[in-house]
C-alpha cells in the first residue's frame, strides 16, 4: 500500500476515499506470472486487473498464427474494464510480459462499483479512450515507421511501467510482439548497442543512454503519452 493507504495502481490511487471504499472490500492482490494469459481473445472474462508493477502485452492475432501486440499496460492502466463494462467477452488476448503484482476484482463487483460511482466510471472510460489512441497509434507506428523507431518506442514504453533500467526480454519475444522478423530486431539491436544507447545480453536488454533512446523514437510515443497526460493528467 502507499502513503494514501490505496495499492500502487496510479488509477486506483486517482480516487477519492469514499469511491475507493467502494472498492476496498472486493479487491485482492495476486502475483502476475511471466507468460501467465490473463484474457483470451472472444473469451469470457473473469477478472479486472489494475497492475502494481509488471506490465501486461495485450495483443491481437490471425488464424495463421501471427500475432502483434496493440498495447503495454501497467501501473497506470488497467486491464480488462472495457470488456466488464460491455459484454464480459475480452476483444483481444493479454499476457503477463514483465513479472509483477495487481489488485484484481470479479466483474460483477466491478460493474457494482461503476454503477455507484460517477468519478470511478468516468475514469475507467477515459481509460478506456487511452487505451484506443494506443492501439490507434501502434497501428499507424507498425504501417509507416522503420523497425529502429518502432522498437525504441517500445522499449520508452516499457521503460515507464518499469522500475529499472533492465528489461527481461529476448529478442524473439520482441519480433513477435512487434510482427516482424527475428533478424530485423538483431540487427538494430546491434546498432543501438554500438550506439552506446542499450546493452543487450541474451535473454535481457538494458537501457543505457534514454536520452538517445527517445532521440531515436518516432513521434508516436510522445503523442500517446501527451494524450495519455491529458485524459488522466491528474492521477497522483
Amino acid at each position: 500500500m502507499t502513503a494514501s493507504g490505496h495499492p500502487p495502481n496510479k488509477l486506483l490511487q486517482a480516487l477519492e476515499a469514499a469511491d475507493f471504499d467502494l472498492l476496498r472490500p472486493h479487491l485482492t492482490t495476486v502475483e502476475m506470472v511471466r507468460e501467465s494469459v490473463l484474457a483470451e481473445a472472444g473469451a469470457a472474462l473473469k477478472y479486472v486487473y489494475f497492475p502494481h508493477a509488471g506490465s501486461v502485452s495485450i495483443t491481437v492475432g490471425l488464424s495463421e498464427g501471427q500475432m502483434i501486440e496493440v498495447a503495454m499496460l501497467g501501473r497506470d492502466s488497467v486491464v480488462g474494464c472495457g470488456a466488464a463494462l460491455a459484454d464480459g467477452i475480452a476483444p483481444a488476448d493479454a499476457a503477463v510480459l514483465f513479472a509483477g503484482t495487481a489488485s484484481v476484482l470479479e466483474i460483477p463487483a466491478f460493474r457494482v462499483v461503476a454503477a455507484a460511482s460517477a468519478q470511478f466510471r468516468g475514469l475507467m472510460i477515459r481509460h478506456e479512450q487511452v487505451l484506443l489512441a494506443h492501439a490507434q497509434q501502434s497501428a499507424l507506428c507498425n504501417t509507416l515507421h522503420p523497425v529502429e523507431a518502432r522498437l525504441a518506442r517500445w522499449l520508452l514504453r516499457a521503460h515507464d511501467l518499469s522500475d529499472g533500467n533492465i528489461l527481461p526480454l529476448t529478442q524473439e519475444a520482441l519480433a513477435q510482439m512487434m510482427g516482424v522478423r527475428r533478424n530485423a530486431i538483431s540487427l538494430v539491436a546491434n546498432a543501438l548497442q554500438r550506439a552506446g544507447v542499450i546493452h543487450y545480453t541474451r535473454g535481457q536488454i538494458e537501457i543505457i543512454d534514454l536520452r538517445a533512446l527517445e532521440t531515436t523514437s518516432c513521434d508516436c510515443y510522445g503523442t500517446v503519452k501527451r494524450y495519455h497526460a491529458r485524459l488522466l493528467g491528474t492521477l497522483r
